[in-house]
């Protein structure tokens, strides 16, 4: 059997579909900042307060219901839990477009969270039972570089739209491709390896032997109670919960902040956030690719996000009158806080049996929502009652300092020796 021809269709496969899901997933849930920048607050009488509170009320609809939505994943059905979130994301993300009222704007943001809650973990399930150790961190980043290439595109295809049509338009415009793909992800995807056809029998037993060889390295752990209450676990959770803070006060008010600091259109705001985000992809894969090469996933975790902070802090130091340094120093940021992204995701079912690894992965990322409530609607608040974005500079580095702290604390099973004989599938 040719080893090389199994990995590159998996790839080919697999990683298209995975990417494109979240893709749709991200913007749905970020052109509110752009919304925000053009008008839905004076269309709708929204203040400053209501409307930070307003883009960071997804996030309390993501933190409730993940864990039910991974473990149905988990146990049951990926492809029946996706095809389900796409057609109400989408149709919610629509809806969005038609709200006249605040209160059903506040209805609809809060249920795009729940629909969307299970997507991230519920992929990464589907990618563990795909993707060997090996392979794991360059895959969760083909998933999750979804977020920063789709807010690229996004800026500059949000802008237009708001420019040639309006901020409702653009709504739905933006939320009817998530409604198509449901159709397209039902007849392509499969949960297991074993029930697609694309694979012979022996490329299915190798695959399957060699993650099931995987779990042997890994200690079991009873049930979810004893996962979630592991050390290792908190701190993750802890961990992520200020590390989204940094990326989620930055991705939703970027566009504002970026306006405040210099007389731009929409246009304009739009293509100028769109830089950040190519270079967050660049820096994910780069770091994505060395860190399954040294199979080191911490190394490429917290000097990054300490990176981050500095740079959140040297954005600060700018001020409003150096515009063009601060705003390089924000590419640096953003650049810095999304490439640890496939190393971290990597690590949990590297210490976790896959019994728990899904619901210990949904744990993490709802303190994750939790935390990007909380950063939205605090850096919204901050920039709304400083008239300044220097506040919400300190609060992000100071919460990604935070997070490189604990990642530090975090003690991750060393990657255990290939054993002898053992064929590689890359």
């Amino acid at each position: 059997m040719n080893k090389s021809r199994l990995a590159s269709r998996r790839w080919w496969y697999i990683m298209p579909i995975v990417f494109i899901t979240y893709s749709l997933a991200y913007v749905d849930r970020s052109n509110f900042s752009f919304a925000s920048a053009a008008g839905i607050n004076d269309d709708l009488h929204i203040t400053k307060g209501m409307s930070s509170l307003l883009g960071a009320l997804f996030f309390l609809g993501y933190f409730f219901f993940q864990i039910p939505g991974t473990i149905y994943a988990e146990r049951r059905s990926v492809k029946k839990l996706i095809f389900w979130c796409l057609l109400l994301w989408g149709g919610f993300a629509s809806l969005t477009g038609v709200v006249t009222n605040i209160p059903m704007l506040a209805v609809i943001r809060f249920a795009l969270g729940v629909v969307e809650a299970a997507v991230m973990p519920a992929m990464l399930v589907y990618i563990s039972n795909w993707f060997t150790k090996s392979e794991r961190s360059r895959a969760n980043t083909f998933l999750i570089l979804g977020n920063p290439v789709t807010v690229l595109w996004m800026s500059v295809l949000s802008g237009y739209l708001i420019k040639s049509f309006g901020w409702r338009e653009m709504f739905i415009f933006e939320g009817i491709p998530a409604v198509i793909w449901a159709i397209i992800w039902w007849f392509s995807v499969k949960d297991k390896p074993e029930e697609v056809s694309w694979l012979s029998e022996q490329e299915k037993k190798a695959l399957a032997e060699q993650l099931e060889e995987e779990q042997k390295d890994i200690q079991a752990v009873g049930g979810y109670r004893e996962a979630f209450r592991s050390r290792n676990v908190i701190f993750l959770c802890l961990q992520y919960f200020f590390w989204s803070i940094g990326v989620y006060g930055f991705v939703l008010w970027l566009p504002s902040i970026l306006r405040d600091g210099k007389s731009m259109g929409m246009v304009e705001a739009g293509w100028l956030s769109s830089v950040p985000y190519l270079a967050a992809t660049i820096a994910m894969i780069l770091v994505s690719w060395a860190s399954d090469k040294m199979q080191n996933r911490k190394l490429f975790v917290w000097p990054l996000l300490l990176v981050g902070a500095l740079a959140f802090f040297g954005s600060w130091a700018a001020g409003t009158n150096n515009f063009w340094l601060s705003y390089s120093l924000l590419v640096v940021a953003a650049a810095a806080m999304y490439a640890p992204y496939g190393p971290f995701f990597a690590i949990i079912p590297e210490m976790l049996p896959k019994n728990v690894s899904g619901g210990a992965m949904a744990l993490i990322n709802s303190l994750g929502a939790l935390g990007s409530f909380f950063g939205s609607w605090f850096v919204g608040y901050l920039n709304g009652s400083t008239g300044s974005p220097a506040a919400s500079f300190i609060f992000m580095a100071v919460s990604l300092l935070l997070s490189a702290g604990l990642t530090l604390v975090v003690r991750p099973r060393k990657a255990a020796m290939k054993p002898k004989g053992k064929v590689s599938l890359t």
